[in-house]
């Protein structure tokens, strides 16, 4: 039997390319606490070909870059042309988990101006990704 790796029916899901999409699904399930919803892996190697990572704020695919699709997985280490934010229940025990599980620290954990307590870090395949909280008023 085949898993459904589809994903979901509507919406805007962000699909992030890793030279390891492996060792990125991996490093999200223990940095920063996501669960792989599905994954379709090389029936030879077991490599991950297409994840579906289930976030607080919903799912990100994720991948391998393929020429064929006309993508890479290995981005400039410190420019980036996207970034995913994602809002979780506790930023600081986060920034604490994602701190001890090795991501790089692109901006520290502070209260920005627009209303949220949040940090960004970049995962060990240059994708970077900001987490935030609402600040109580």
């Amino acid at each position: 039997m085949t898993e459904d790796v589809s994903g979901p029916s509507g919406g805007i899901v962000p699909y992030l390319y890793y030279d390891d999409a492996t060792a990125a699904v991996e490093f999200m399930q223990r940095a920063f606490g996501f669960e792989v919803e599905s994954a379709f892996r090389d029936p030879e190697s077991d490599a991950v070909l297409h994840a579906t990572v289930q976030t607080p704020a919903g799912p990100v695919f994720v991948g391998p870059g393929m020429s064929g699709f006309g993508t890479r997985g290995t981005p400039d280490a410190e420019l980036v042309s996207s970034m995913t934010y994602v809002f979780v229940e506790d930023v600081d025990a986060h920034f604490a988990r994602s701190l001890a599980e090795g991501a790089v620290i692109r901006q520290e954990l502070h209260e920005h101006f627009g209303g949220n307590r949040q940090y960004t870090v970049s995962d060990p395949g240059g994708q970077r990704w900001t987490f935030a909280q609402p600040v109580a008023t």
